[in-house]
């Protein structure tokens, strides 16, 4: 029978907005290179109705769930258990369901590290600076100290904030004040501020902007769009730039593996989503 069928099995991502997302074209790609009969779709959850979402998914026998600004902490609370990472970080990008149990999960930190060594960046033995402490910040600000930065620097608008996000990397994080980015090799701007190009104005990015130079890798979670206002001071400054795309795809991989059981066939993720490279 042609997929999808009566027997297709269902993954999805929910968020806020949700409808720029490439999640369904990375899975769908995966899907049709192995043959599987699985589908998965975008849907767009507003907040408050996390819970619901995922009551529902768990009822119709939805497979997995990725999850996206801003329901990653309602994601964890909406889950019966979580992995010891996504209960740490307070956050979840992903739920897996199976057999009516909804397990939280985070890849995040690792799709971040996974892609900095792709474009030849190696966390160990470096200063990394991360603006924000929300879900996906806090992944960073975990798998940059798991990877063995020198010293992991958190700028955030709320210092207490920081303060408990750079616990995260045990004894390398620290909070600190915008201009301490100047001392990073990598600055890492883990805020939706810039996505689908609202809220470009952000007073904290601009006081990071201006002690960005070259010698830096400045790396925007936001993809959509591919250069961001950030980004485009950055470069203008002499900074190499990178932007989220190569994160959503190692994520997005890791993801597959724990909805599907099967290994994820990377480079036709990659095929999938290289129109929109952009400033990757």
């Amino acid at each position: 029978m042609t997929s999808p069928g009566a027997r297709t099995q269902l993954a999805a991502v929910i968020g806020d907005p949700v409808r720029h997302s490439l999640s369904p074209r990375l899975h769908n790609a995966a899907y049709g290179a192995l043959a599987m009969d699985w589908v998965y779709l975008a849907f767009e959850v507003a907040a408050g109705d996390v819970a619901a979402a995922v009551a529902g998914a768990r009822a119709l026998g939805v497979r997995g769930l990725s999850v996206t600004t801003p329901h990653k902490e309602a994601a964890l609370a909406a889950a019966d258990r979580a992995s010891p990472l996504a209960e740490r970080l307070g956050a979840a990008n992903t739920l897996v369901i199976d057999k009516g149990e909804v397990v939280a999960e985070s890849t995040d930190g690792d799709g971040l590290v996974a892609d900095l060594r792709a474009a030849g960046y190696e966390p160990a033995g470096k200063v990394a600076a991360v603006i924000g402490a929300g879900g996906a910040a806090r992944a960073a600000i975990a798998a940059l100290g798991a990877a063995g930065a020198r010293e992991v620097l958190v700028v955030n608008r709320s210092a207490d904030n920081a303060a408990r996000a750079a616990e995260l990397a045990g004894s390398v994080g620290r909070a600190a004040p915008p201009e301490a980015v100047a001392d990073a090799a990598v600055v890492l701007q883990a805020t939706p501020v810039g996505l689908g190009g609202r809220g470009e104005g952000n007073e904290l990015l601009g006081a990071v902007a201006v002690h960005l130079g070259a010698g830096q890798l400045v790396y925007d979670f936001v993809y959509h769009p591919p250069v961001t206002s950030f980004l485009a001071a950055a470069a203008g400054a002499g900074a190499a730039v990178r932007n989220g795309l190569g994160m959503l795809v190692h994520q997005a991989a890791l993801q597959f593996e724990l909805f599907c059981g099967e290994a994820a066939p990377l480079s036709v993720m990659w095929a999938a989503v290289a129109a929109e490279a952009g400033g990757a």
